[in-house]
């Protein structure tokens, strides 16, 4: 048994030989745009999604830059081939002398390195230094992409040749991982072992929300705080 309206509508259909579940044109019409305006908007969310996305992988690479330290030794030669046969003087001594690898390098920047700014104290340019904090460019890039522990180069600027040494270097994921610094964990590990360390201005997205989150809650107590005060002083005038 159909309701009345429902019942007369049946029968209007029957004799017009429509099946009950014909839809009128303007329904589909209504439909269409309602699918039309679903898909821009999902559309809309799909691109606002990666537009935050490569937003943030920008800011976060930024950051990671201007926040990037290291710690390394170089040796300043005026001679390719005297660079190369320094290199493998220095090995070689680590290990046939079982020298930690930082101790030989210091040694022979003091004898050999022409950088009097630096031979005198092992060659050491800098411990945690920003990068850009060297004054040669090249030299400067090469902190940032060498293996930790590894006696890279020769490396040819305007100064001259050098070998570089770093012994620790944060905020360089895609190259160090997790680990920061080499440490000598006994007497025959001559060139060091890799260790974790503290991320220097590591970017915490979670703990970066989570800080948003406590700001904006006592900003608005402490500014729903203060209205109440403000309209209770005006009040009382």
């Amino acid at each position: 048994m159909l309701l009345p309206g429902i019942e007369q509508r049946y029968t209007i259909l029957k004799e017009k030989k429509m099946s009950p579940h014909f839809v009128s044109p303007s329904i589909f019409w209504r439909l269409s745009i309602v699918i039309a305006i679903a898909t821009v908007l999902v559309g809309n969310s799909l691109f606002a999604d990666a537009f935050i996305n490569d937003a943030f992988r920008k800011i976060e690479k930024d950051y990671l830059s201007l926040t990037r330290r290291v710690t390394a030794r170089h040796i300043l030669v005026p001679d390719e081939q005297v660079a190369r046969v320094l290199k493998q003087k220095i090995r070689d001594e680590c290990i046939n002398k079982e020298l930690w690898v930082i101790d030989a390098f210091e040694e022979a920047a003091k004898k050999y390195s022409r950088d009097e700014s630096t031979n005198f104290r092992g060659g050491l340019i800098g411990e945690l230094v920003p990068q850009g904090y060297c004054r040669s460019s090249e030299l400067d890039r090469l902190q940032f992409c060498v293996s930790l522990g590894e006696i890279a180069g020769p490396l040819e600027t305007e100064y001259g040749y050098h070998l570089v040494l770093v012994s620790e270097r944060t905020n360089c994921p895609k190259l160090d991982g997790d680990n920061t610094l080499i440490m000598q964990t006994r007497g025959d590990d001559v060139f060091g072992t890799l260790f974790e360390g503290q991320q220097v201005g590591k970017v915490n997205l979670p703990q970066i929300i989570v800080d948003q989150f406590q700001f904006w809650s006592l900003t608005v107590v402490a500014g729903g705080a203060v209205a109440e005060l403000s309209q209770r002083l005006v009040s009382n005038l």
